[in-house]
């Protein structure tokens, strides 16, 4: 087995439910990428690239409004799969994602024509695809809850909280701009909201990221 077909086999469980042609379909349509930190994945659902594999790094999914601002409406990691990114496998899909390698990392793309036609013969790949499409809809929900009603400084206690808990550290490596893509916001509300934290001595603000300092202080604010 090969390392594609092993990242495939773990990573989608309707694959044991497929038949050895199925197999094959997938395995023989299925592409290994390296992507540099930056590089722009997929850029809207006219393009239906496929569904992605996250084999190492981290991948960012946002939209993109008419004045150019960013909202992540989520982030990917080792072992996730992304099917927003396929989006005329599913129909219902209808708005643009753009989707960008946050750090070097490798992806499996399986190509979307051989996906579609999988997902129109076998039962388990469509209930696969309906099902991560909605848990992310789950967490798109989620960051439109915040936007819509979370005021600002408590969105970014919110990120902050999240960031500790997936690097395991009190120190963020993580710019103001960078927040202030992650929450939907401007890069100066990010800014003054972070130096009142640290006025307040809940972070400490160094060159290139922050330290928080007192958790307890930022749990409050959630």
């Amino acid at each position: 087995m090969t390392d594609i077909e092993r990242a495939v086999t773990n990573s989608l469980t309707f694959y044991e439910k497929l038949n050895d042609s199925q197999k094959r379909t997938i395995a023989d349509n299925a592409i290994l990428k390296r992507l540099k930190q930056g590089y722009n994945v997929h850029s809207s659902s006219e393009e239906c690239t496929g569904l992605i594999i996250v084999r190492s790094g981290e991948l960012r999914v946002y939209m993109l409004s008419e004045d150019g601002r960013e909202i992540t409406l989520y982030r990917l990691f080792e072992n996730d799969v992304c099917v927003l990114s396929a989006s005329c496998v599913i129909e219902s899909i209808t708005f643009d994602v753009f989707i960008d390698a946050e750090e070097d990392s490798e992806i499996i793309i399986v190509n979307s024509g051989a996906l579609n036609e999988i997902v129109s013969d076998n039962i388990y790949a469509e209930c696969f695809m309906l099902k991560k499409a909605t848990e992310r809809f789950s967490e798109v929900m989620w960051v439109m809850q915040q936007i819509l009603f979370f005021k600002a400084d408590r969105r970014v206690a919110i990120f902050l909280i999240d960031e500790m808990n997936k690097t395991k550290s009190a120190m963020l490596n993580i710019t103001h701009d960078k927040i202030a893509r992650y929450i939907g916001s401007a890069r100066e509300v990010v800014s003054r909201i972070l130096k009142y934290f640290e006025r307040e001595k809940i972070v400490k603000i160094h060159r290139g990221g922050l330290e928080v300092i007192d958790k307890t202080a930022l749990m409050k604010l959630i």
